[in-house]
C-alpha cells in the first residue's frame, strides 16, 4: 500500500459526481461592461489646443500692429533725418520748409487714418498740429515759426524766406516723434470749407 501511496494514478483519484455534491450559492452578478468614454471634460491636453488656437492669433494680431506702428515711426524718423541732412548740405530754408510742411501732411494722414486731414489748411491745419502735439512743448504750431509752413508750400523753389530753421526742425520734430493715439477726436473740430 506504500506503494500505491507513493506513486499517484488515476485509480486514485476520484472524481466527485457533480449531481450528488451540494451546490454552493454564490452571489455572482452578470458581466457588466464599463460606460463608454465621455468627451466631457475634454482632457487637459485638448485645453492647450484651445488655448492656443485662440491666443496665437491675438498674439499674431498684437504683435502685427506694434510692428507696423513702430515702422512708421522709423520710417518717419529716416525721412526727417534726410530733410536735415538736405538742409545741412544745401542751406535752402524754403526747400527745408515745404519738406517738413510735407512730411508733417503724410505722417499726420498715417498717424489719424480716419479723420479728414488732407482738406485742412491755414490755421485750421496749425490748430490741428497743435491739437495732436503730446508733447509738453512749449512751443506752439500756432505761432510766428509754426506760420511757415502755412505759406512754405506755396513760394517758388528758389523764394527766399527767412526764419529761425532749428525752431522750426525742432517744433516739427517734436510732433512727429511724439507717441500717437490711433485716433484723433475734437468736438469742437473746424471742417474745412
Amino acid at each position: 500500500m506504500n506503494e500505491q501511496a507513493s506513486n499517484p494514478t488515476a485509480e486514485n483519484f476520484v472524481i466527485p459526481n457533480l449531481e450528488t455534491a451540494p451546490q454552493q450559492v454564490l452571489d455572482l452578478r452578470d458581466i457588466h461592461l464599463p460606460d463608454a468614454i465621455s468627451w466631457w471634460p475634454i482632457a487637459p491636453g485638448w485645453w492647450f489646443v484651445l488655448a492656443s488656437l485662440i491666443l496665437i492669433p491675438i498674439a499674431f494680431f498684437i504683435i502685427k500692429n506694434m510692428y507696423a506702428r513702430k515702422q512708421l515711426k522709423r520710417d518717419v524718423r529716416s525721412e526727417l533725418d534726410i530733410i536735415k541732412q538736405q538742409f545741412q548740405s544745401m542751406q535752402n530754408k524754403s526747400q527745408l520748409a515745404k519738406s517738413l510742411s510735407i512730411l508733417l501732411r503724410r505722417a499726420s494722414m498715417s498717424y489719424y487714418p480716419k479723420t479728414n486731414i488732407a482738406g485742412l489748411t491755414g490755421n485750421d491745419w496749425l490748430s490741428y498740429l497743435d491739437d495732436t502735439n503730446n508733447t509738453s512743448s512749449k512751443d506752439k504750431f500756432q505761432s510766428d515759426i509754426g506760420n511757415i509752413l502755412i505759406s512754405a508750400p506755396y513760394l517758388p523753389d528758389d523764394g527766399e524766406i527767412s526764419f529761425d530753421d532749428k525752431a522750426l526742425i525742432h517744433l516739427c520734430e517734436s510732433w512727429l516723434l511724439a507717441p500717437h493715439r490711433s485716433s484723433y477726436r475734437k468736438t469742437s473740430q473746424a471742417q474745412p470749407s
